[in-house]
């Protein structure tokens, strides 16, 4: 991109484009659309408006001019493989994504990695300073880019900068162990407004920048004073995100769907009850806990196992960082387990897919399965819970949800559990088995209002009408 300042009202900065970069030997290149729940958030408020995305284009060493899609303009972030090791593979997914998800696993301080991602932050935020308009709305996203909103608040102080958090942010205790606290609190604070999944996340955010940077908070405000006599404020509250419910509901009842959810059942033998855990390979989802308490139940009798099946995706991520390859390792060995007990010849008791599936194929999948279990030891949301009830038009199906999850505050009527009391996931599993047709209706039907009402639209309507945009 040129020196030149483009004229973009609305801008999104983000870890990755909405897009993957193909590009052929001859220089050409195709776009293909990531999957996502940012993606899906983000890109139809961003073509209503025809904004700008900042991002990395997913690959190495890739230099590539602005792009569009969609309506959307494109701007990639070019990053070097050994950038990519250690900002992201490194400081990102090893040593801040497992503090702020409760230490389920330990994280990794490493200073070599603070200063890539020091390094890579500064590269975004110059980008974004490049991209918007004279008095632009700049939205930077998630974990990865915490620093972007004070460097580039020193770049442009021009622009309004919101940031929103799609992850947990830890309570004091915890966060205090990062040796980087202090410049992670201030990268955030460039921002005029801080957004969080749930309030208790916002709470944390308010009370580790009044315990550590000694900073005045009255509610949702925190006063920031600058080295300029006007004192700054910057506003933490929640706004939990969701999904494109009518684009969800539309696939969900065309013709090839349904044949399609009517087709997985008969391949599965047309179980009594199909169970379904779709995630990412994360640690943090609680793969394992589901899966010991389904084999349990299978080896108490108190599931069937020719007539019970739980399918399993497990789309692959961050195959680089050690905790995920002994977690793919663990989830193989307990579903080679469990189908050695209990399945028979065409029929496994666990249909385990370490893949990506397609959006059109897991819309199938919702609506084929009698039974969505999220286990998640600590989520920020999980929109898979919130994609699940979209899919119901039937008002079939019964969520079992755990109470970690950030969509647990408001998709109360699953059945919520905690994910690491074995003993009451095997009983809610067997009680969502069981229920009765007319509980289930009612309470999908009570589910699929809260997502319908609160949809994507409604989270970045009421986030940037907070943070005073005007579009």
């Amino acid at each position: 991109m040129t020196s030149q300042r483009a004229e973009y009202e609305l801008v999104v900065v983000a870890n990755r484009l909405p897009v993957d970069v193909l590009v052929h030997d001859d220089g050409t290149h195709d776009l293909r659309r990531s999957p996502g729940g940012l993606v899906a958030a983000l890109e139809p408020v961003l073509a209503a408006t025809q904004g700008a995305w900042v991002g990395w284009a997913g690959a190495p060493n890739l230099e590539l001019p602005p792009l569009v899609s969609e309506d959307v303009a494109l701007v990639p972030v070019p990053l070097g493989a050994g950038e990519i090791a250690d900002y992201y593979e490194g400081f990102a997914n090893a040593t801040i994504w497992p503090l702020y998800h409760d230490v389920i696993t330990p994280p990794v301080y490493h200073r070599e990695w603070a200063e890539a991602y020091r390094t890579v932050n500064h590269r975004f935020a110059l980008w974004a300073a490049k991209t918007a308009a004279s008095g632009a709305t700049v939205w930077v996203h998630d974990y990865q880019l915490q620093l972007v909103p004070r460097m580039l608040r020193a770049m442009r102080p021009d622009v309004k900068i919101g940031f929103f958090l799609h992850i947990p942010f830890p309570g004091v205790d915890l966060f205090s162990q990062l040796p980087w606290r202090r410049l992670i609190l201030d990268g955030l604070l460039g921002a005029d407004l801080v957004g969080f999944q749930r309030a208790g996340d916002a709470a944390n955010f308010r009370d580790c920048v009044k315990r550590i940077c000694g900073l005045t908070v009255r509610g949702q405000t925190i006063q920031v004073s600058p080295a300029s006599p006007v004192e700054r404020r910057v506003r933490a509250k929640a706004f939990p995100i969701s999904i494109n419910f009518a684009g969800i509901d539309e696939i969900a009842r065309r013709p090839e769907t349904i044949r399609r959810a009517h087709t997985i059942r008969r391949e599965l033998g047309n179980p009594q009850t199909l169970f379904l855990g779709a995630d990412r390979l994360d640690y943090t989802k609680g793969i394992r806990h589901r899966l010991k308490a389904f084999g349990e139940l299978l080896d108490e009798g108190r599931l069937d196992a020719p007539g019970t099946v739980l399918v399993q995706v497990a789309s692959p991520t961050r195959g680089n960082v050690e905790a995920y390859q002994v977690l793919r390792d663990d989830v193989e060995t307990t579903v080679g387990r469990i189908n050695g007990d209990h399945a028979t010849l065409g029929h496994p008791a666990v249909e385990y897919l370490h893949q990506a599936i397609p959006f059109e194929e897991m819309v199938a999948l919702f609506l084929a399965a009698d039974v969505m279990l999220i286990t998640a030891l600590r989520d920020g949301m999980n929109l898979v819970a919130k994609e699940y009830a979209a899919a119901r038009w039937d008002r079939g199906g019964v969520l079992v949800l755990s109470e970690f999850a950030g969509a647990a505050d408001e998709l109360t009527q699953a059945l919520l559990i905690n994910p690491n009391d074995i003993d009451q996931v095997k009983a809610a599993m067997v009680r969502a088995a069981t229920m009765d047709p007319a509980e289930r209706r009612r309470r999908m039907g009570a589910l699929r209002r809260r997502v319908k009402e609160h949809d994507v639209g409604r989270w970045a309507a009421g986030f940037l009408d907070t943070l005073g945009h005007s579009s």
